[in-house]
């Protein structure tokens, strides 16, 4: 049928027969380098696709290879990353543990020059309310603690004991809007007693209007109170103004910072016997 067809358009047959006489005539010529000219062009048209093949392959193998390049670069990347937090977690623990020691290292030294009978505790809880400043212990009465026995830092005084238990106990911190503690300006010898305000600041009271009393003065405890052992540092003087009644009123920076405490001591001495060395406080 399509022989039919063919034989029915005489310029196809036409067409077809000066293509096949071109074809020949090509195939006998030859170029100048002795070469047929069919040959070279046909050589010249598969070199062509083969170039445009080898080109199209090379560009597949080098967006393959730089695929795979940039995921081994993101996986490189992604592990090299988990080795920096992990990095970063490792000497986050050994600053932690360096401070700890410190901490420790310092409350030895606190109990040798003290001479007190004492016992290291871990600070496990802290009170929640701005005004009741109170924390606890991880030491209770099986290991001889009771109600009102001291509790020292190295900076400082920190409290009293107010609730024992057999595990555990409730500190009362000195900043404690009902704290207070017997107290004597180191400089001049003056007495009065401290009192917790509960903003974080102590108030010296009942120092007599009259008293030599400059900001900068050391305030330490005076032992009148039967709690806290004398000559331990309280703090220091930061404002002085007239007060009430003929009385100073008189501002202390605690020497202890309550926001980073983390050991304290507390003191398990009679307070008959409860006194600092001079000079070593």
């Amino acid at each position: 049928m399509a022989l039919v067809d063919i034989t029915q358009r005489p310029g196809v047959l036409l067409g077809a027969a000066i293509l096949l006489h071109v074809v020949l005539i090509s195939a006998q010529v030859n170029t100048g380098s002795g070469l047929p000219i069919l040959q070279v062009v046909t050589f010249g048209a598969f070199a062509e696709v083969q170039r445009g093949t080898m080109a199209l392959v090379a560009g597949g193998r080098n967006f393959w290879f730089g695929y795979i390049a940039l995921h081994q670069v993101h996986l490189e990347n992604e592990a090299l990353k988990r080795e920096l937090q992990t990095l970063q977690v490792r000497l986050q623990h050994e600053h932690a543990q360096a401070q700890r020691t410190d901490n420790l290292r310092q409350l030895l030294e606190l109990r040798e020059r003290a001479n007190l009978d004492t016992t290291a505790a871990d600070i496990i809880a802290a009170s929640g309310s701005p005004e009741f400043r109170t924390v606890t212990i991880d030491k209770g009465t099986n290991d001889g603690l009771a109600t009102d026995m001291a509790v020292i830092s190295p900076a400082g005084v920190v409290g009293r004991v107010i609730l024992p238990s057999r595990r555990a106990s409730k500190v009362q911190l000195l900043i404690d809007r009902n704290a207070a503690a017997g107290a004597l300006i180191e400089r001049t010898r003056v007495q009065g007693v401290v009192e917790g305000f509960g903003d974080g600041s102590l108030r010296l009271e009942y120092v007599p209007g009259s008293s030599d009393v400059k900001p900068g003065d050391l305030v330490v405890t005076s032992g009148i109170d039967g709690i806290y052992p004398k000559g331990f540092v309280i703090g220091t003087i930061e404002q002085v103004g007239p007060g009430s009644g003929g009385y100073h009123q008189i501002t202390v920076r605690p020497a202890v910072d309550f926001t980073r405490l983390e050991e304290v001591l507390v003191v398990r001495t009679p307070a008959a016997n409860r006194e600092a060395p001079e000079g070593k406080q």
